[in-house]
């Protein structure tokens, strides 16, 4: 499937998007509240999934974030900003900040408080789920993070200015991060697939979950909002993770 990018904001626009929306949506965001990834965004499965593991398998709902690289921090929020962090996620060394940013797609259509999540990368990347897309009128390509190229891209606007993404916006590929030594209790490897079974009122098997092994991660399974709502995972009863055939 070839993505179309999305249409380019001219300057003139951007600048009245700023002014005319940005003090309104940070307001929205102090009353709507901290939406974040992983605690901070959507309910939380910790529950024994394996006899033989010594791990607790933690399936979490990745709400709609986003990455930025230092300059753009310091585009959208001012010269010399860094960012604040406002909750530690379940993966040590990264976190929710207190900065969100609008993200704007095509016929200027938004969202209004999107967070920042830290620290910093090398490429900044908007990471949505599907309906989101659909309310943006974006058409996300589901890929793994960081794998950007070619993708849609859109306009991001913090109090300080806006910056336009030629490519980023993505829907996160489903995926469980692991250590070394859970991907050897599985029978897996990095790049491996696996599935996820939820079980509960409204029960279901999520295929193709890729599996990212490393030294130091946390046992953890990410879905975004649209699929732990289908799943109904805050009233889950268990889950486990299967290798996948």
């Amino acid at each position: 499937m070839i993505v179309s990018p999305a249409p380019r904001l001219d300057r003139a626009a951007v600048e009245r998007i700023v002014r005319e929306l940005v003090l309104g949506a940070q307001a929205a965001s102090t009353r709507q509240g901290q939406s974040a990834v992983n605690g901070g965004a959507g309910p939380q499965a910790s529950m024994p999934h394996s006899p033989a593991s010594a791990a607790k398998l933690v399936v979490s709902i990745s709400a709609r974030h986003c990455h930025l690289t230092d300059e753009h921090v310091e585009k959208l929020f001012g010269p010399g900003h860094t960012l604040t962090p406002m909750k530690p996620l379940y993966q040590d060394g990264f976190f929710a900040a207190e900065e969100t940013v609008m993200v704007v797609g095509p016929k200027r259509k938004m969202l209004p408080t999107v967070r920042v999540l830290g620290p910093t990368r090398k490429a900044s990347q908007v990471e949505l789920a599907f309906t989101d897309g659909i309310s943006l009128g974006i058409d996300l390509p589901v890929r793994a993070s960081g794998k950007i190229a070619g993708t849609p891209g859109c306009v991001l606007v913090g109090p300080a200015g806006a910056v336009e993404l030629a490519e980023g916006v993505i829907r996160a590929e489903r995926h469980v991060h692991m250590s070394f030594a859970d991907a050897e209790r599985y029978g897996v490897r990095d790049g491996d697939r696996m599935s996820l079974v939820i079980n509960g009122a409204c029960g279901t098997v999520f295929r193709d979950l890729l599996v990212r092994a490393d030294a130091t991660s946390k046992l953890e399974v990410h879905i975004d909002t649209d699929e732990g709502n289908a799943a109904d995972l805050d009233h889950a009863t268990s889950v486990e993770l299967v290798r996948q055939a």
